[in-house]
């Protein structure tokens, strides 16, 4: 192994080689402490809870496989969720997630360790997290060393944008995910390289992991294909190349239709049409070189060029017919919402609705990556000196992913992994260079001057040869052709810089002078230390929140907690029957199924957007509108989520006109989205608002007795810094069953059918004292006698 410094004579190369690994062993169970210790600040600060939306069906699902097994968990029909369709969860879930953790379980109560499923759930990503950032060393040491290896496992561990979806409680797909993506591209690059047919079985094998685990499989299913395609289109088609894919896709393919919720869709979809179209292609490409080595040059290059021609017609035949004909499925919504930005607010809301679906903001690269967004293109361009395969596979890598997260903010966590690895290849570069003794010969001082010091600390011995290598580097020079302008310059420079890594001659190279090696160390570590520090605050300010517990300071700097979520399903669970139907925007619905275990109409997975929209038109429309709604589908209970009182701006007022724009797609002539705005075209809640606006359930559910709170003064909603009517709105089909200690969370009853058949508007007005007013009789005339 090569170092810096000079190692003393009396130790063997053996125990240098033993004495690094041990470092580096060491370095790793550093790093990977650092990574599970960064992820428990939602636990220190809180407790071992289940975070966000999505996690709370993991959760529950998992707690079905432990209690029940894994055949009762792949038969699971849910009939609580989507009432009254009910869900077959085993045909349309990822089960991956909720395998490990009842694998891990099991484990741990084999060896008499009596772990709560809870907890494994809830320690599951940060678990893995340690396991992302070995997987991301044995990456990057296939692009550089093992220097930058460590360094890029030290910065995935800690990373905001990895960080992001793996903290303490955040049970969802992406936990286990990313580590599967890297150590998947690890050994697809060691299968390229060795042409091992071993390793493209076990990249194969963590495929089939990752499609069982996580949606964002399409991204390993087309990033191979698009490496393996390039390096055909580059000249660079080897008998390895057509192993190491071979072996991958064909073990792969089949493997991943194994998954029920995948089933056929790798040889039906288009999304997998090109994974498969390289497959072909390779094939033909090897029928090609071995022809090629049984004919003469000019009869393979006719038989060639007529090959290519009639395959890609009959290619590109077969797929039109196969798509037209429904044998294909066609490119979906989702596909589509990642090439136009627009896509999904005009065709599809349902997707555009989701916060993480947004485009992506530019302080968010900086909040989520900090000084490595600034070491990554750094570290694409250095892979262009060498641009070995497993270099080309980094940079399609890092184009895609960068385009990728900049359309969607989800997408940021793919982008992550490449960023960690190309900054660590520049930054290790830079240390390197800096760190190393060696200091260049002085252009002004004689080659021949055999007295010359070369390096700190070593004698001036390899000045013969030095004086041998730039002659022959003058030779080279002088027989080069002329430059063709900058992009002649970078590729000499390219060739230059591989040619002296193979053992070209050329001067020694280095920095003059320690003081001016230790500016550049100083500024690096220093900026490591920042990158620490802003990693440090980013997760304990802005990532370790539990979604359903709010934090708040008091006046005196102590912290305030904010428990309405949790207090509201609890007062579900115990003050409602076990078969009552909860209405909630689709958000809500996996935690109330989650933590009240009650009924929902709609949940998380939104696959039903008929379903949907019937909600959103239940809440966007009058009272009188939205009750035979409600009473149709069994609805019990309506929750809302309100902040107008603390200033919550995550409630529903502020998703309301997504719930008009998913009504408005399946009954464009009931509900309209302008006849919610002013006049004017604004958005708003006090008395300039809409009539529609005032009318709709939604609104009077949240601001139902909210100016009450005032004192008879104006009320003012925190959260649209508007002041509320002093009238505010009635109810006449709901009555208010709960509402939490902070009005995040408001609960209404739906009434039953008045017994005499009245129309409960009017029976609650006569409830009330309200008598409909008599209208007098005309007098009669007398008859004029």
């Amino acid at each position: 192994m090569s170092t810096a410094y000079p190692v003393p004579s009396d130790v063997s190369p053996v125990t240098v080689k033993n004495a690094a690994s041990l470092l580096r062993i060491v370095a790793l169970s550093l790093i990977s402490g650092a990574a599970i210790a960064s992820r428990l600040f939602a636990v220190v600060n809180f407790e071992s809870i289940i975070h966000e939306f999505d996690p709370w069906f993991n959760y529950r699902a998992t707690k079905v496989l432990a209690a029940k097994g894994f055949y009762e968990f792949w038969n699971w029909f849910d009939p609580t969720a989507w009432y009254p369709l009910g869900r077959v969860v085993g045909g349309t879930v990822y089960p991956g997630l909720m395998v490990t953790s009842g694998v891990i379980y099991n484990i741990l109560h084999w060896l008499n360790l009596p772990v709560d499923i809870r907890n494994v759930c809830v320690l599951l990503a940060p678990g893995f997290s340690a396991l992302t950032a070995w997987a991301t060393y044995m990456f990057t040491k296939e692009m550089k060393d093992e220097s930058a290896g460590l360094l890029a496992a030290a910065f995935i561990g800690i990373v905001p944008g990895y960080i992001s979806r793996s903290v303490a409680g955040s049970y969802d797909n992406e936990a286990i995910a990313i580590f599967l993506l890297m150590f998947t591209f690890y050994c697809w690059i060691k299968a390229l390289k060795q042409g091992s047919a071993l390793f493209g079985t076990i990249a194969a094998v963590f495929y089939f992991y990752m499609v069982a685990a996580w949606g964002g499989y399409v991204f390993i299913t087309n990033m191979i294909p698009l490496h393996a395609l390039v390096l055909i289109l580059m000249g660079r088609f080897s008998d390895r190349l057509y192993v190491a894919y071979s072996s991958w896709y064909a073990i792969g393919t089949l493997s991943s239709m194994q998954v029920p919720f995948v089933g056929f869709q790798p040889v039906s979809t288009s999304e997998h049409m090109g994974a498969l179209g390289v497959f072909g292609l390779l094939q033909i490409v090897a029928f090609a070189q071995l022809v090629r080595t049984h004919v003469s040059s000019q009869q393979f290059q006719k038989l060639l060029v007529a090959s290519v021609i009639a395959i890609g017609v009959l290619g590109a035949s077969a797929f039109v017919f196969l798509t037209i004909k429904g044998k294909i499925a066609p490119w979906t919504g989702r596909f589509y919402s990642l090439w136009d930005t627009g896509y999904a607010k005009k065709y599809i809301p349902i997707i555009a609705s989701v916060s993480e679906h947004q485009p992506t903001a530019w302080p968010s690269f900086f909040m989520d990556l900090q000084f490595l967004i600034f070491l990554f293109p750094a570290g694409v361009i250095l892979c262009f000196r060498q641009l070995r395969d497993e270099h080309l596979f980094v940079i399609i890598y890092a184009v895609m992913a960068s385009y990728f997260a900049g359309v969607m903010v989800r997408l940021m966590l793919t982008l992550t992994p490449v960023v960690c690895v190309a900054s660590a290849v520049a930054l290790s570069t830079l240390l390197d260079t800096y760190i190393d003794p060696t200091e260049p010969i002085p252009a002004e001082e004689d080659v021949d001057d055999s007295a010359s010091v070369v390096t700190n600390g070593s004698s001036a011995a390899n000045a013969p040869s030095t004086q041998t290598q730039s002659k022959k580097a003058k030779k080279a020079a002088a027989a080069a052709p002329p430059s063709k302008g900058p992009l002649g310059d970078l590729v000499a420079a390219t060739v230059s810089s591989t040619s002296t890594k193979a053992g070209a001659s050329s001067k020694p190279k280095g920095i003059f002078g320690i003081d001016a090696r230790l500016v550049v160390i100083l500024n690096t570590l220093a900026m490591l230390f920042f990158f620490v520090f802003h990693c440090t605050w980013v997760t304990s300010s802005a990532y370790s929140s539990p979604s359903v517990v709010l934090a708040s300071q008091n006046p005196d700097g102590s912290q305030h907690i904010i428990d309405d979520f949790r207090e509201a399903y609890y007062w579900l669970r115990q003050n409602t029957p076990e078969d009552a139907v909860v209405m909630s925007w689709w958000d809500y619905g996996y935690q109330i199924a989650g933590m009240a275990d009650r009924p929902t109409l709609v949940d998380n997975n939104t696959w039903n957007n008929t379903h949907i929209a019937t909600v959103g038109k239940a809440m966007s429309s009058s009272e009188e509108v939205a009750y035979p709604i409600l009473r149709k589908h069994d609805v019990e209970y309506v929750l809302v989520i309100f902040g107008g009182l603390i200033g919550y701006s995550g409630d529903d007022i502020n998703k309301f006109l997504w719930m008009v724009r998913i009504a408005q797609g399946v009954w464009p002539e009931e509900i309209q989205e302008p006849n919610y705005f002013t006049p004017q075209g604004e958005y708003r809640i006090d008395e300039r608002a809409s009539q529609a606006m005032k009318e709709s359930l939604m609104y009077k559910m949240s601001y139902y007795r909210f100016a009450e709170l005032f004192g008879g003064n104006p009320g003012t909603d925190r959260v649209r810094q508007q002041q509320v009517p002093k009238v505010g709105p009635t109810l006449d089909y709901l009555d208010e069953a709960f509402t939490s200690e902070n009005w995040i969370v408001r609960i209404y009853q739906v009434k039953k059918e008045d017994p005499l058949g009245r129309d409960l508007k009017s029976a609650n007005a006569f409830e009330q004292g309200k008598k409909r007013k008599r209208t007098k009789p005309a007098p009669r005339r007398r008859a004029i006698i």
